[in-house]
């Protein structure tokens, strides 16, 4: 549903993103991560067709993004991290309005946008002023807004960013709904435990290349290694952790905890417990310790300065 190719685009001496390759297939999540300037909303804005690329090329939903930009724009919904409400109409009223810039009669928007208000639990709203709606709902509509001409594609630019917790579970809930219908999606966030809870597979952009792509499970392997796994016995370990050497090798031993690593944990955690067992150790609990995304984030591009320059 959507492929790059070496996708570039260049402001005059600034090359704001280059040679960006990626694939997101039908009904797929993919996140784009990355920190400001890295190139993910001019990377969004190319496959919405806001934007020309200055090189490389791009399709969406089976459209060049340059030579057919008019059936991309028809593919696609896009919403931004800022959706531009109006908030003196009522939440039917806008959409009604958007529903007649996207060509759509009156009558199909009304009822497609109370059958959307009614799926992400906003029914009995759609009557009153945007302005008296939360920060989440203002999203939502947003979100609707988007999906009206029902596109193929929706490319969302950091849908929670600035939100409090209750109005971005709002709009978490509302995109994990999307998934159903079979879409492709984009996310932009800088949420990196949303990424994982939404997406399929992640992205990392940062100074306009792609650094880093696969499922979030996938990344933790290639980029941070084995889980560092963690017994607690159930007394301390008094000097005899020498005792284990030509088991494991140990990162960390203090008290009653012995932290290591393994390529093979099938076969050398049962010989661990064996060993212990042998020294009259008890194992309370033996379990890897848990590898987080923002580990992988921090470690393709925490040590990299960032452009100040926006992209």
């Amino acid at each position: 549903m959507i492929i790059t190719e070496n996708l570039g685009k260049r402001f005059d001496d600034f090359e704001a993103v280059r040679d960006v390759n990626l694939q997101v297939r039908e009904g797929e999540l993919l996140a784009l991560l990355g920190p400001n300037g890295a190139g993910k909303t001019t990377t969004v804005r190319m496959l919405s067709a806001i934007l020309q690329p200055t090189s490389g090329h791009a399709r969406v939903n089976g459209y060049d993004v340059v030579a057919e930009a008019d059936q991309v724009r028809r593919s696609v919904g896009l919403l931004t991290e800022q959706p531009g409400l109006y908030l003196r109409m009522t939440g039917l009223e806008y959409l009604v309005f958007y529903g007649r810039l996207y060509g759509l009669d009156d009558s199909t928007t009304a009822r497609r946008s109370l059958e959307l208000f009614a799926r992400f639990a906003m029914e009995g709203v759609a009557d009153k002023r945007l302005g008296i709606y939360s920060k989440g709902m203002r999203q939502k509509v947003g979100i609707i807004r988007a999906m009206l001409h029902d596109p193929a594609v929706l490319l969302l630019d950091e849908p929670t960013s600035a939100m409090d917790p209750h109005s971005a579970k709002l709009v978490r809930d509302a995109i994990a709904e999307l998934r159903q219908d079979r879409r492709s999606i984009i996310l932009c966030t800088h949420n990196l435990a949303e990424a994982e809870a939404l997406a399929d597979r992640i992205a990392i952009i940062n100074r306009g290349l792609i650094v880093a792509q696969g499922s979030a499970a996938q990344l933790k392997r290639d980029l941070l290694g084995a889980p560092t796994m963690e017994v607690k016995l159930d007394r301390p370990l008094n000097g005899e952790i020498e005792l284990l050497a030509d088991v494991i090798t140990a990162e960390q031993s203090a008290d009653d905890v012995i932290r290591y690593r393994t390529a093979d944990p099938a076969a050398t955690n049962p010989r661990l417990v064996q060993r212990l067992t042998q020294l009259g150790l008890g194992v309370v609990s033996l379990q890897p310790l848990p590898q987080s995304l923002e580990d992988v984030y921090l470690s393709v591009v925490g040590a990299l300065p960032r452009r100040e320059e926006e992209a």
